[in-house]
C-alpha cells in the first residue's frame, strides 16, 4: 500500500512537554498517527550551513524526518516572504505587506532544499500531502526532480480574491506554481471560488468545469475540505478535565461570576484589541455587567521577531490596562489577560467552565477554537459561541452569535445577549452546531482529501 507522506513547515515530533499544540498539528497529527505515515519538514532548530542536519526518528508508527535552517534561512523563508508577504496578504491586510527580492530568494531557496532532502526518500507511489502557505512552490521543486508522484496541498488559511492576491509580487512564479500539484484544497468555497477565479481570469488557464483546470500535461482539481476536530474525544477530555485542580481554583478565583474566554495566538488577524474594546462597550452599555462577569483572553506570543507583532502586544497590553483601570475594583479585575500557552486538557476544562466564548478574528481560515469551544460543552447547561462572520468555522457553526468583529458595540450587545440566554435557547444552538461538528469530525478530514487526491482529476468532484 501506498505510503502517505505529509510535508509541513515544522513537524511536530512528540515531547513530553505537553505544551499547547498549534492548529495544523492538531489538525493533521491524528491521520498521520493512523496511517503510520512519514511526516517530514523543519526542526525549528537554527544551525550554520555546515551544521544542517537532517533527523530521522521513529515514534509511534510515525517516521518524522526533520531538517534544520540556517539564519538567514530563517530570516528570509520564513519571517521574510512566508510571514511579511504571503500572511499578511492572504489575511487581506495589503498594508503590511513587505516585499523584498532577497526574502523572494530565500523563500525559493528553502522550497528547494525541502524538494532535496525528499527527494531522497520519496518512493514511486508514495501520495504527498503538502500543508500551508510556507510551501506553495514544493511541488514545482519535486516535478523538477522527475517526481510524478500523487502531491496535494492544503491550505490552512485564507486565500483571498484575485484582486488581492496578484498584489503579491512576482505572483505567478508563487501563487501560480500551486498548479505543479494534482489536488489543492481549501478551509471554505468562498477560498475555492478565489482561486479558481485567479486561475481562469488573471491566468487565463483552460479549464473542463468550474474545479478542474489544465496546466500542460497535469489536471489540477481544486476541492473544499473544512478541517475539523477531534469532536466526541474533546467533550470527554473538557468533561475530565473541568474537575481537575487547575480548573477548580480558576473557577473558584471568579467567586460566582460569569467567564468569557478568548485563546488565541498573538497575531493581528486574530482581532484582540477590537475585542477588548468591544468587551468595553459591553461595561460601558450595560452597567450590570460590571462586577459579574470576567473575561479571560490568553494569548500566547509569537513571532516575536518581527516589529508589527512587538507593537501589538504592547497595544494589546495598554488596552487591557485601560479597560481595567476604568472599571476595575479591588475585588475584581474585568480581564485577565495571560501570555502563556496551555495544554489541550487545561484549556478544554476552562472552555466548558465558560459561559461564553468571544472567537473574532478579522479573517480565519477556520479557527479551531470556536470547534473546540462547542465540543467541550455540557449539553445540558451549554456556553455561548460568538463569532466572526469572517472566520471559516461560521460556515458550520451558522448557530453561533455571528458578528462583524469591527463593531464593538454590536459585540458588545452580543456578549450581553449570550450571557442573558435562557437554556433552552442555548441547548437548541449547541445541539444544532454540534451535530455539524460531529459530520465532520477530524478522523473524516485527511480521509477525504488523501481519497481525492488518490482519484485522477475527472473521475469524481474533489470538492468534499
Amino acid at each position: 500500500m501506498a505510503r502517505i507522506v505529509v510535508v509541513s513547515n515544522r513537524v511536530a515530533v512528540p515531547s513530553a512537554e505537553g505544551t499547547r499544540a498549534g492548529g495544523l498539528e492538531v489538525a493533521i497529527r491524528s491521520y498521520v498517527k493512523r496511517h503510520r505515515g512519514l511526516w517530514f519538514g523543519w526542526s525549528g532548530k537554527i544551525a550554520t550551513k555546515a551544521e544542517v542536519a537532517i533527523r530521522e526518528v521513529e515514534s509511534g508508527g510515525v517516521t518524522y524526518i526533520t531538517t534544520d535552517l540556517t539564519r538567514a534561512d530563517y530570516q528570509e523563508y520564513y519571517n521574510g516572504f512566508a510571514n511579511r508577504m504571503l500572511w499578511p496578504i492572504l489575511h487581506y491586510r495589503l498594508d503590511l505587506a513587505e516585499y523584498s527580492s532577497l526574502d523572494l530568494t530565500g523563500y525559493m531557496r528553502v522550497n528547494d532544499h525541502f524538494a532535496e532532502q525528499l527527494h531522497k526518500v520519496l518512493l514511486p507511489d508514495d501520495i504527498v500531502w503538502v500543508h500551508d502557505y510556507h510551501l506553495l512552490p514544493l511541488a514545482k521543486a519535486l516535478r523538477e526532480r522527475g517526481h510524478e508522484n500523487r502531491i496535494g496541498f492544503f491550505l490552512h488559511v485564507p486565500f483571498p480574491p484575485p484582486e488581492l492576491i496578484t498584489a503579491v509580487p512576482k505572483h505567478e512564479r508563487v501563487v501560480l506554481s500551486l498548479c505543479h500539484y494534482d489536488l489543492v484544497g481549501f478551509q471554505t468555497d468562498n477560498d475555492a471560488e478565489n482561486f479558481a477565479r485567479y486561475l481562469k481570469d488573471e491566468c487565463r488557464m483552460p479549464y473542463r468545469g468550474p474545479r478542474t483546470f489544465i496546466a500542460g500535461q497535469r489536471a489540477v482539481q481544486i476541492g473544499t475540505f473544512p478541517v475539523g476536530v477531534e469532536t466526541v474525544e474533546f467533550e470527554r477530555l473538557a468533561r475530565r478535565s473541568v474537575r481537575s485542580p487547575f480548573v477548580r481554583e480558576v473557577n473558584d478565583s471568579l467567586a460566582g461570576r460569569a467567564m468569557i474566554i478568548g485563546v488565541d495566538r498573538l497575531d493581528y488577524s486574530k482581532g484582540i484589541a477590537l475585542r477588548m474594546r468591544a468587551f468595553e462597550r459591553l461595561l460601558e452599555d450595560h452597567p450590570s455587567r460590571r462586577g459579574a462577569v470576567t473575561y479571560l483572553q490568553i494569548t500566547p506570543r509569537s513571532r516575536s521577531e518581527i516589529k508589527e507583532y512587538s507593537e501589538m502586544e504592547r497595544h494589546i497590553s495598554e488596552t487591557v490596562g485601560h479597560v481595567n483601570g476604568r472599571y476595575g475594583e479591588p475585588s475584581w479585575t474585568p480581564i485577565r489577560y495571560v501570555n502563556k500557552p496551555f495544554s489541550r486538557p487545561a484549556l478544554a476544562g476552562l472552555y466548558r467552565s465558560s459561559r461564553a466564548a468571544l472567537v473574532t478574528p478579522l479573517r480565519d481560515g477556520m479557527n479551531l477554537v470556536a470547534k473546540e469551544y462547542v465540543a467541550a460543552q455540557d449539553p445540558e447547561d451549554p456556553g455561548v459561541l460568538i463569532l466572526s462572520r469572517f472566520a471559516g468555522a461560521a460556515v458550520e457553526c451558522a448557530t453561533a452569535l455571528l458578528v462583524n468583529p469591527y463593531d464593538a458595540e454590536a459585540v458588545g450587545n452580543a456578549i450581553d445577549q449570550a450571557l442573558s440566554m435562557p437554556p433552552d435557547e442555548r441547548q437548541g444552538r449547541h445541539a444544532e452546531t454540534l451535530k455539524v461538528l460531529m459530520q465532520n469530525d477530524i478522523k473524516f478530514w485527511g480521509e477525504r482529501f488523501v481519497e481525492s487526491l488518490r482519484r485522477p482529476a475527472g473521475v469524481a468532484d474533489a470538492a468534499a
